[in-house]
């Protein structure tokens, strides 16, 4: 009962921060003219609106809610660099030192080994000071999320243009849907979405503020309904009036992993009986706050879901953003956006610069 009331305080808080932020929205995005993680290519574009460069305050003030909402995990890596290097000479210990901070803020094991590497061959036995391996580890950290750092692209010639959003229950899919329909609503496309997540309650709730706040259709069925039943309705009534996307939201009961894949799978092929390449793109959510973990719920939705792109969420709400250049290093899968609040301008593309510097700070 105490669990189910602390949930029920838990969603009502969700809804109350959507709903006060829809009044703002137009105003919001007003200010942002540039959606650089989203490539609209295909057919019948005579509607679609152009993308703008990023507006100087508007790109500076991103770098500063970037930064400031990787706080944690910049003090945490740059405060232990400065400790571990105070104008000294590189020797063994150090570089091993360095080694383990680089591992416990999840980096990774192959990207400390890599900068280590590159520090033993580069400045082995000569003083060296902290600014010297902050700068060092951006570069490296650049080079390995550039490859991955790719924009959401919609292909028209599809019609509907299907996103299949998976990820754990927590991580922030209907959040997220909801931001990436306000980007494709502000370049000009129709957008329907479906609440295929049928055992939360809440899902269906929120989703619905999104569909109200972005003036996107909600597509849903009763409680605990089939999900590929809700995908398919929203199919063809997506068909029937030319929407340009059709976002699915998906149930995240990692707990009950069989029942959910196989649920997943289902979707998968009962759209794929309609357009064989349906869906055309399957984002899957990632929760930064859940460290190593990542990569395990990667593991769980890869094969099954087939993710073609990534977006880690709540980077500002946790020491451990490092993980993301885990996830390059091991699964080399496209990151198209990240997000750092709950605010709708809050999810941005995903930068290898920005974010190497963010993550390193200002010491």
């Amino acid at each position: 009962m105490i669990q189910l009331e602390r949930q029920k305080l838990h969603d009502d808080s969700i809804k109350k921060k959507i709903s006060e932020g829809t009044k703002t929205y137009h105003s919001e995005q007003k200010l942002d003219k540039s959606f650089p993680n989203i490539i609209i290519t295909g057919q019948n574009q005579n509607n679609i609106l152009e993308e703008t460069k990023t507006h100087p305050l508007r790109e500076r003030s991103w770098l500063k809610r970037l930064t400031s909402g990787m706080l944690r995990s910049s003090q945490q890596l740059g405060d232990s660099i400065s400790n571990i290097f105070k104008k000294r000479k590189l020797d063994e210990e150090t570089l091993q030192n360095l080694e383990d901070l680089l591992i416990q803020s999840d980096i990774g094991f192959e990207t400390a080994m890599q900068i280590s590497n590159t520090l033993r061959s580069n400045r082995f036995g000569k003083e060296i000071s902290s600014d010297d391996v902050r700068s060092l580890i951006k570069q490296e950290i650049q080079k390995i999320l550039d490859p991955i750092a790719k924009p959401l692209e919609i292909n028209l010639s599809h019609k509907p243009y299907i996103i299949m959003v998976v990820g754990v229950n927590g991580s922030g899919k209907t959040t997220t849907i909801g931001k990436i329909a306000a980007k494709l609503k502000a370049r000009g496309l129709s957008v329907m979405l479906a609440a295929g997540d049928t055992f939360r309650a809440a899902a269906l709730e929120q989703l619905n503020v999104w569909g109200a706040r972005t003036n996107s259709v909600v597509i849903s069925l009763y409680p605990g309904a089939d999900a590929a039943g809700v995908a398919y309705k929203a199919y063809e009534k997506a068909k029937a009036t030319h929407t340009d996307v059709l976002i699915i939201d998906t149930a995240g009961r990692l707990h009950n992993k069989t029942e959910l894949m196989d649920e997943l799978a289902k979707i998968r092929r009962v759209l794929a009986k309609s357009d064989p390449q349906s869906p055309h793109t399957v984002l899957q959510i990632l929760d930064a706050t859940t460290g190593q973990n990542t990569l395990k719920q990667i593991e769980a939705f890869r094969q099954t879901s087939l993710v073609s792109g990534l977006v880690m969420t709540k980077l500002d709400g946790t020491a451990r953003g490092g993980i993301l250049v885990a996830v390059a290093i091991q699964y080399k899968v496209p990151v198209h956006f990240i997000g750092i609040g709950e605010e709708i301008d809050a999810l941005e593309a995903f930068s290898a610069k920005e974010f190497s510097e963010a993550i390193l700070g200002n010491h």
